[in-house]
């Protein structure tokens, strides 16, 4: 015979928040959803319930939905079931949020980081502004506008005479 389940704790904000900095990003799995800076305010809303912002990279991001149910599955192993995870486009998120070490996980994984601060126009191309991940290189051009996923392009390099993954500056 069997017993009723046991009760699951009821984790803090804080705890919630360290779980969901921890998913890895369904597109780049190298990085966090902490370190890729898309993770807003975890807080109670006004009616008590606690909610989680995560701020889109673009929109039409296809991961968006993937990122969700992540959360919620944050949210009911944390012992908030009802939690909500509301998507927030003010501010809208830049490559600026990501973190020295999700820039250096992303330049460890081949795929160069955003060069900072992310442009408030219109996106220069310069050669050279992009390091190449793999040999350092400044000796870099564009070569493809789309690359692995929607965020990305694909850069050459004239050192090492390949190309690599960028992730586009928003």
């Amino acid at each position: 015979m069997s017993g009723p389940a046991p009760a699951t704790v009821r984790r803090s904000a804080g705890e919630v928040r360290e779980r969901v900095a921890a998913l890895p990003d369904p597109e780049l799995p190298v990085i966090s959803l902490g370190d890729l800076g898309v993770v807003g305010s975890v807080a109670p809303g006004v009616d008590g319930v606690l909610e989680v912002e995560i701020m889109p990279t673009y929109l039409g991001c296809p991961a968006l939905g993937e990122i969700t149910a992540a959360v919620r599955d944050v949210l009911r192993a944390c012992g908030h079931p009802e939690g909500r995870v509301r998507q927030v486009l003010s501010p809208p998120w830049t490559t600026d949020r990501i973190t020295p070490e999700g820039r250096r996980r992303l330049a460890a994984h081949g795929i160069a980081p955003p060069v900072s601060p992310a442009p408030t126009g219109p996106v220069p191309v310069e050669l050279g502004a992009v390091p190449c991940p793999r040999c350092g290189s400044r000796a870099t051009r564009p070569h493809a506008p789309f690359g692995p996923s929607r965020c990305q392009s694909v850069l050459w390099c004239a050192g090492c005479r390949e190309p690599f993954p960028y992730l586009t500056a928003l």
